[in-house]
């Protein structure tokens, strides 16, 4: 696992630890690029489920300002932090441990809005329509903002989640879907 484009192109990236989470292949995220950038001038965020803290710190690579990483697993968060250290992001990132759904109710009371947000639950705890649905309540996307779910291929998302609207789906392999979703 690698940084792919931008300033911190080809940085070697630690995975978590264990069977637990599932790192976005380097090809994935190389694609999942192509679809929503590739890069960026600027931008807020959230790598709600983030693994590695791998499609967040590409994100800040190629551009964004600064992104916001959750994660409920200690080693998952452990890493993320070795990760954002590995490419200098400290002063563009914060991290969190918490479960998605309260981190979202803490973020709502920031006031924050997020121009990207990553969404790539394990494949065996599907929550994607409930995150999203709790998204759109809290008005955590920004007008301009996409929302992008990692999901098993076996998973099907609707073309309309609350206000949000498909865009664009992408399978890779037998395992792993991508979905584009933006504001109506």
């Amino acid at each position: 696992m690698r940084v792919i484009a931008g300033e911190c192109k080809g940085r070697p990236l630690k995975a978590v630890p264990g069977t637990n989470t599932r790192p976005t292949t380097d090809k994935i995220k190389e694609s999942i690029f192509n679809m929503i950038g590739p890069y960026f001038d600027g931008g807020i965020g959230l790598d709600l489920y983030g693994g590695s803290g791998g499609l967040g710190l590409e994100a800040l690579s190629r551009g964004m300002d600064h992104f916001i990483f959750i994660d409920k697993d200690q080693k998952a968060i452990h890493t993320i932090k070795e990760n954002i250290k590995q490419c200098n992001y400290g002063e563009k990132t914060e991290v969190f441990r918490n479960d998605a759904k309260r981190a979202l109710k803490a973020l709502h009371k920031r006031e924050v809005q997020f121009d990207m947000i990553f969404l790539d639950p394990p494949y065996a705890k599907q929550m994607l329509m409930k995150d999203m649905e709790e998204i759109d309540k809290l008005q955590l996307l920004s007008d301009e903002g996409s929302i992008v779910a990692e999901h098993g291929s076996d998973v099907t998302l609707p073309d309309q989640i609350e206000s949000f609207h498909l865009i664009r789906q992408e399978t890779y392999g037998k395992t792993t879907t991508i979905s584009i979703f933006k504001r109506n």
